[in-house]
């Protein structure tokens, strides 16, 4: 039998039963706990089944679920600090703020979206984005400040713009 993303079921299960206790014992270790990393191990397992990779020998296939769960507990990790950033951030405002946990969960995800796209981005055009949504920066200001043409920090907006329309996609895809 063959599953839809096309890696053969023996193989998912001799690789599941052989690695599974190696992969939660390192990410136990890398993380500290071992629910957590139960939930890792688990990621990367499915991980492999959506996205099959010929391993052949057992360095090859630790090496492989080794890159994938350090992957996570990166993303992990990213999504903890955007996390704890929003928190101060209520945390530091003078009323209090009455946010569901669906609302709540929308916001940390949306945050997470916008510091992966500005990872993405190159550092120059992720620098005048910013400047130009925290700061507040004219296109001029922005060009003086970075020592560029106007015309450039246009082209530059005009892809972080770009980027910020498909997250806007993604989230008007979902809610249908």
């Amino acid at each position: 039998m063959t599953d839809v993303a096309g890696l053969d079921a023996h193989r998912a299960d001799h690789l599941y039963r052989h690695h599974h206790g190696w992969l939660h014992n390192w990410l136990s270790r890398r993380v500290g706990c071992r629910e957590l990393a139960a939930d890792l191990a688990q990621d990367t397992f499915l991980r492999l089944l959506i996205k099959p990779r010929s391993v052949d020998n057992i360095d090859s296939a630790r090496g492989y679920l080794r890159t994938v769960a350090d992957r996570l507990c990166i993303d992990m990790w990213r999504r903890k600090a955007v996390e704890q950033a929003w928190l101060e951030v209520l945390a530091a405002r003078p009323e209090e703020v009455d946010i569901s946990p669906e609302d709540h969960a929308i916001i940390i995800e949306t945050f997470c979206e916008l510091d992966d796209m500005l990872r993405r981005l190159p550092e120059k055009v992720a620098r005048a984005f910013l400047l130009a949504q925290l700061d507040g920066l004219t296109y001029k200001q922005i060009a003086a400040r970075m020592d560029v043409s106007e015309r450039t920090i246009k082209t530059w907006m005009a892809r972080a713009m770009l980027e910020c329309v498909l997250i806007e996609a993604r989230h008007q895809e979902a809610v249908r």
